[in-house]
């Protein structure tokens, strides 16, 4: 006879409430663990996106990310004749908002040099850009769809190809554009703005200016070989691929890390107390049915297994509850929701851990029940 079964299937409208309940709790657990990954992914995207081994800054600066970065885009002929670079492009990188069928799209505008390295790494629909001006390729998340037109600044471009899962840290869609095209939104002014700067009789600046010169290397070069030879150039600083992913996740998503470390740290606090206050609740419901068995000669591993196997089923049932509502609702979630396997895996561990720990409180307070207890009134 399985004593857990059968009461839990004397209140069985409860216990599954219950478990309804925790498994909102276990799923809000999971879903604050896959924005963390999420994050994490979103900010290594963009850097990931031209497949390159080396960026090229501005002196003293961690790279177009973490800090501003200025240097003049001619830079790039100089980067391609290092030994051991394949080929080297100049990037730019800037936020813009744009009027799209009666909304603002705030976008993450990416310019390129489309021979060279910089661009999307894959499309999901469309072609890549094949003209010098007016033409750009929008992740889907934009909600920009193939051949629509959007005008950034003062030109009108036509979406001709669409990216997946193109965003930068802070969840904004990326839409790739010429360099020169790109050059002319951040630099060029308004009518009236030039007309005042014309009338003061300031001189024309160069366009020519990127946030990065990025560059692919051949494949016997040593990355860190070609950065210290770009370093002794004094104006600039050269990172390497893996050294850009590390101040990413350190620098720009390190005190969202930590906020929803400790966040879900606490919620998984708060389960733990949940599950051991019904179980205490539960076993306290009982206590008369508990000093019976008792008193007939039941052994202690035997309402221990009992209480115990209930604390396991609830959190488990919760645990799929949980995950199922989440795995089901994810792509819903305003930032993308990234959930492995190995999260799924350890937060389940975690549950189960938590499930002997909570159901203690029960086990402590059946054991002290008298047998006697059976016999009263």
């Amino acid at each position: 006879m399985n004593l857990a079964y059968r009461d839990i299937r004397h209140s069985l409208g409860r216990f599954l409430l219950t478990c309804v309940g925790l498994g909102l709790l276990l799923g809000v657990v999971l879903a604050m663990i896959g924005i963390y990954r999420g994050l994490v992914v979103d900010a290594l995207t963009i850097a990931r996106a031209p497949a390159i081994d080396l960026w090229v800054v501005e002196a003293n600066t961690r790279g177009p990310f973490a800090e501003a970065s200025r240097i003049p885009g001619d830079i790039r002929e100089a980067i391609a004749r290092i030994a051991g670079v394949a080929a080297a492009g100049s990037i730019t990188y800037q936020t813009v908002e744009a009027q799209y069928k009666d909304k603002k799209l705030r976008l993450y505008v990416i310019g390129y040099e489309p021979t060279r390295p910089g661009g999307p790494a894959e499309l999901v629909q469309g072609r890549h850009i094949a003209r010098n001006h007016y033409e750009l390729i929008a992740d889907r998340a934009s909600g920009i769809e193939l051949d629509d037109r959007i005008t950034l600044g003062r030109s009108i471009f036509t979406a001709v190809g669409i990216t997946q899962h193109q965003v930068n840290s802070g969840g904004d869609p990326a839409v790739y554009i010429t360099l020169l095209d790109a050059q002319k939104l951040q630099f060029d002014l308004a009518p009236p703005a030039a007309r005042v700067q014309l009338a003061r009789g300031a001189a024309a600046s160069g366009r020519d200016t990127v946030n990065a010169v990025v560059a692919r290397l051949q494949p016997n070069a040593s990355p860190d070989a070609v950065a210290e030879t770009v370093r002794r150039w004094k104006h600039l600083t050269a990172i390497t691929q893996e050294a850009q992913e590390t101040i990413l996740t350190r620098s720009l998503v390190d005190r969202a890390r930590r906020q929803i470390g400790l966040f879900t740290s606490l919620l998984l606090v708060v389960s733990a107390v949940i599950i051991a206050l019904i179980i205490y609740t539960m076993t306290m419901e009982k206590l008369r049915q508990i000093a019976t068995l008792k008193l007939i000669g039941a052994p202690d591993r035997t309402i221990i297994g009992m209480i115990v196997q209930q604390a396991l089923a609830l959190g488990f049932i919760g645990f799929a509850i949980g995950t199922t509502l989440i795995v089901n609702i994810k792509d819903y979630f305003p930032r993308r929701v990234v959930l492995e396997p190995d999260n799924v895996l350890v937060l389940g561990m975690i549950v189960f851990g938590v499930c002997l720990l909570s159901s203690g409180l029960g086990v402590r307070a059946a054991l002290r029940i008298d047998p006697a207890t059976a016999l009263g009134g």
